[in-house]
């Protein structure tokens, strides 16, 4: 097996199960308590499982078949759906993870979960537009952008700042490298050199939030 193919399945393999782990570890928690952070935060993992096991099956078909850019896998739609499915999941997965933050300020949650699914299917069309990383790379920054400043905004408005800085800063740091982890699927050859301490930052935040989980769980 190709060096860079094994680290995929690792790096994969660790955040599904990680990712599973954390979804299920709250799962009691959540009964008991019916919090509604909780529960989007468990639904965060979920996607985030989701979206990575989706973005598995994309790395596996650009190394077996020598593919440059995961829209060239064209055989039944097959890049095309598996991106999409990816880029849904993920956004998805953002977006739950915000909201499990945010729920308490944002009136009309329903209506919000609804809101998060067509803009989540809205950026994973945009992301299916050949030839354009110009309008990926922009689409996904605005997003994290915005994401930061909302998270940034209920930290200082928020009480116990010293207890909550070490979760807000796992939170920022998880977007981040979410969105690199995005950009090595969308742009081609994106920060190649620097692709295995991207793999093992994400897998640290991954194992410090599961830790934590369990810690309380």
């Amino acid at each position: 097996m190709h060096p860079e193919m094994g680290a995929e399945i690792i790096y994969s393999f660790v955040i599904i199960i990680c990712s599973l782990m954390v979804y299920f570890g709250t799962k009691e928690l959540y009964e008991l308590s019916s919090h509604k952070g909780i529960k989007y935060f468990r639904q965060a993992f979920l996607f985030f499982a989701i979206a990575y096991f989706f973005r598995s099956i994309i790395m596996y078909a650009l190394f077996l078949f020598n593919f440059k850019e995961v829209l060239d896998i064209s055989p039944m739609l097959i890049g095309e759906v598996t991106l999409f499915l990816f880029v849904y999941f993920s956004s998805m997965a953002v977006f739950s993870l915000l909201y499990s933050v945010m729920w308490k300020k944002w009136n009309g949650g329903s209506r919000k979960i609804y809101l998060f699914h067509f803009l989540a299917v809205i950026i994973a069309f945009l992301s299916l537009i050949p030839r354009s990383p110009a309008l990926r790379f922009g689409l996904n920054i605005l997003l994290f952008l915005i994401i930061v400043f909302t998270v940034y905004q209920v930290y200082r408005e928020g009480k116990n700042r010293k207890k909550r800085s070490s979760l807000y800063a796992i939170y920022m740091l998880l977007f981040l490298f979410f969105l690199l982890n995005i950009f090595d699927i969308l742009i081609p050859n994106f920060l190649t050199q620097f692709k295995l301490i991207i793999y093992l930052a994400s897998i640290t935040i991954f194992l410090l939030i599961l830790y934590k989980v369990l810690k309380k769980t």
